[in-house]
């Protein structure tokens, strides 16, 4: 199967998670980082969904999927232990138009989960096409070491001075940017001098700007 790399603002979207268990509450916690709306169909939870329902992050209803679930949603996951439960939620989604993720199972998904590094701003996804999502975390875990938490700066930094050359309607080429994003402004992230660094970026992608 062919996937497409994709970001999605899930900020205030509504979505629906079919299951209550260990694999329904690692969807949940991913879809509330993202700022989705989420709604559990479930009879049963875990404690941390229950904690998490009566904290009011997330709407439950309190009964096993039946069909109709899935309307008025943006995406549906499927992470019951019941095959013919998640492959009717799958149905159900194909039928309406909703895009359906069901755990474990690729041939039954509109979209996949990859495994996703966060460093502030910056976002590194790893994916295997859902044939080996233990792959994807394994390589993950690699990436880990090499984007340290300075990348987290670094990308914070580099927003604040695109945010800046806009403001001055200058726009810097792309190879400007990479040659500028160099070896002396990870030394002055490292060393803990943001501001330093974030004058050092400027001068090098629009230095009369700085002057």
């Amino acid at each position: 199967m062919g996937y497409y790399p994709i970001f999605l603002d899930m900020a205030g979207r509504p979505c629906v998670v079919i299951g209550g268990g260990a694999v329904a509450e690692h969807k949940v916690e991913g879809l509330l980082q993202a700022g989705a709306h989420v709604t559990v169909v479930s009879p049963e939870l875990t404690s941390k969904l229950d904690s998490l329902v009566s904290q009011e992050k997330v709407r439950r209803i309190a009964r096993p999927y039946q069909a109709g679930d899935l309307k008025g949603y943006a995406l549906a996951f499927g992470a019951t232990d019941d095959p013919e439960v998640n492959a009717a939620v799958y149905r159900e989604g194909r039928e309406l138009g909703v895009w359906v993720n069901i755990a474990d199972d690729p041939a039954r998904c509109d979209f996949i989960l990859p495994s996703v590094l966060r460093r502030g701003e910056l976002v590194v996804a790893v994916a295997t096409g859902g044939a080996s999502p233990a792959l994807s975390r394994a390589i993950r875990e690699e990436l880990e070491g090499y984007f340290t938490e300075d990348y987290a700066t670094l990308a914070a930094i580099v927003g604040k001075v695109r945010q800046e050359l806009k403001g001055h309607s200058f726009v810097a080429k792309p190879e400007a940017w990479h040659n500028a994003i160099d070896g002396n402004l990870r030394r002055l992230i490292r060393e803990g001098k943001e501001e330093e660094a974030k004058v050092y970026l400027l001068e090098r992608l629009g230095g009369e700007l700085c002057r």
